[in-house]
């Protein structure tokens, strides 16, 4: 599981920054849905893979 304590920014540097905007936001979470439906098709697919040649 990825850990949320990896970034490495300052704390000064995180209660300073501007904002997200709204469209900067969607793209992150556009990426993460991205990225965590890739994730759970692999997880299919190797499930199905396994099934797959343990019926033979």
């Amino acid at each position: 599981m990825k850990s949320n304590y990896m970034n490495t920014a300052q704390l000064k540097e995180l209660m300073t920054a501007p904002p997200m905007t709204a469209a900067q936001h969607a793209e992150v979470m556009r990426k993460r849905i991205a990225q965590r439906r890739m994730l759970e098709e692999a997880k299919e697919l190797k499930k199905a893979d396994n099934d797959h040649h343990m019926r033979r």
